[in-house]
Order: structure tokens, then sequence, then C-alpha cells
């Protein structure tokens, strides 16, 4: 059986786990081989350092997907994240179109803030162009920010004062609000049924459901889940998960690492000590329960 492929379309830190430092070993031990299109090369990530280096690669993004059209690659899947510049959304949607086949998977992790604000690299210009590009997905991932951005609302609007966090009504219909009219399904981040839980709200449009995965919550702030979150629900999918079954998955491997990493008192800058953890994500595995 060939080995199932996937361009990743996303960020390379040199340090900080994140991004492709994240996607390429979590997909290689699901038994996928990632295809890296980085969309910038970055010293380390943005959340919590200054004075990191940035370099824009939109030129080299052109070229690579010309070359790689000119082989005929296909690909089982498409997953893009961070990107670089508001030029890089354009190429990605066109990519996409390039090469998406009948039965491609295209999941659009729309990266783009946290805590109700955009990240330092992004402008209001590309946070309404990763909506207008997270329209092709088949699954989207974002948190409660990036949610707010792709419905143009407010933030502190969005959470009604806190109450929403913990409303499983209220984030099922969010969930389902995201997915464009239950065209698209939706893995909703952050989403907490009750203090000292955390998880998943997951829309999934191909059953019409909406349904959660929860977990224990780590009281520690942790950078780089969100990245481990949408490499695992896609390297699952593509391994023929429902979209519940990847987003517990996910879940149970972000806590277990979460675990690791408090225990460890790493600093957040470090990010989520993932590796020796990998095993856990190996084909033969059993899939978790969702809650």
């Amino acid at each position: 059986m060939t080995t199932p492929r996937a361009a990743v379309i996303h960020d390379l830190s040199g340090f900080g786990r994140c991004s492709l430092t994240e996607v390429i070993p979590i997909l290689s031990v699901m038994g996928i081989q990632c295809c890296p299109m980085p969309t910038a090369f970055l010293s380390t990530h943005t959340g919590g350092f200054t004075g990191f280096t940035f370099l824009d690669m939109t030129e080299e993004l052109t070229k690579a997907a010309a070359h790689w059209k000119s082989l005929g690659l296909r690909f089982q899947a498409i997953y893009s994240g961070f990107l670089g510049s508001e030029r890089q959304i354009s190429i990605v949607a066109d990519f996409i179109q390039d090469f998406r086949g009948p039965d491609t998977l295209v999941v659009v992790d729309p990266v783009m803030g946290d805590d109700g604000k955009a990240y330092q690299t992004y402008t209001p210009a590309m946070c309404a162009g990763m909506a207008r590009l997270a329209e092709l997905a088949d699954v989207i991932t974002p948190n409660l920010t990036e949610a707010a951005f792709l419905l143009g609302r407010n933030y502190q609007d969005l959470l009604d004062g806190g109450r929403a966090l913990h409303d499983e009504s209220a984030l099922r219909q969010l969930a389902e609000e995201l997915s464009l009219g239950k065209t698209r399904s939706v893995a909703l981040t952050g989403a907490a049924l009750a203090p000292g839980r955390t998880g998943a709200m997951c829309f999934d449009a191909r059953t019409g459901r909406a349904e959660a995965v929860q977990t224990e919550f780590v009281a520690h702030p942790l950078h780089g889940t969100g990245d481990i979150f949408a490499s695992v629900l896609t390297g699952a999918l593509m391994r023929g998960s429902t979209l519940k079954e990847a987003a517990a998955m996910a879940v149970d491997f972000i806590h277990a690492c979460a675990v690791r990493t408090v225990d460890q008192n790493l600093s957040l800058q470090e990010g989520v000590d993932f590796e020796p953890l990998l095993g856990r994500l190996l084909p033969s595995r059993r899939k978790p329960e969702g809650s």
C-alpha cells in the first residue's frame, strides 16, 4: 500500500516547538509522508520572544508549487497553517485549486491569534484573507479568537462575558455557525464544557452533528498546542478516523504532552515537550475514546 502524502504549508521556526517542527514528526510517525512548503523561516516563534528574525518565503512558494505541478504530484491531504504575508493567501488558494483531487482532504488551520489578539505579523487584511481561504477547506481548526475573526465578531461579545466558555449549547451553535451552512467540518479548540476541562467542539459536515471531546485542563500556559492538534487531527482523518475520533486522539495526545511539560517546569518559549510521546500516535495504537 502506498504511503499517503500530505502537502503542508506552514512556517518553520528554528527554536520553540511549533508549526513544521511539530507537523513533520507527528505526520511521519502516523505513517504519512509530509511534504513541507515553508511560508516563512523564523529564528524563534513569535510567542513571548522579541527580536526574532523573519524571512518571508512568498517567492519560493510559487516556485515550489510550479515545480511540484510539473512533476504531476498528487496529495491525499493539503494542510495549511501560519502564513507569512497577505499575498501568500492567494498563492495557497491557487495551490488548493491546482492540487485538490476528488478525494483530497483540505485542512485549514486559520492561524491568526490567541487570547483575543492577532499575532504580531498578522494585519487586518491578512485576517480577512484567511477567512476567505478557509472557505476552501473541508475541515477548519480555529481557536476561539480565530473563530471571532472568521465570523467578523468581537471576541468579548463572542465569549458573552465568559459565559460561552462553558455553555455547551453556545459552543455547539458556534461550531455550526463556523461550518458555513454545514458545508465544512469544524474542530473548535479551547472549548471547555466545565471549569477544569478543555478540548474541542466538533461539527461534522458529513453527519450534521456537533459533539464535544474533553480532557482535564493543565493550568499552565503552553505554546504550540494548536499546531499539534491540527497535525494529529489531519493524520487521524487521513487514517480513516471520524472527526470526533480524530479530535479525541489530538486532545488525548496534547494532554499527555502538557502533563509532561508542566512536570519538567519548562518555559512557555520551549513549547510542548512532545517528542518522547510520539509513540502514542503509531498506527498500531488503539484510538482513544472521545468523551
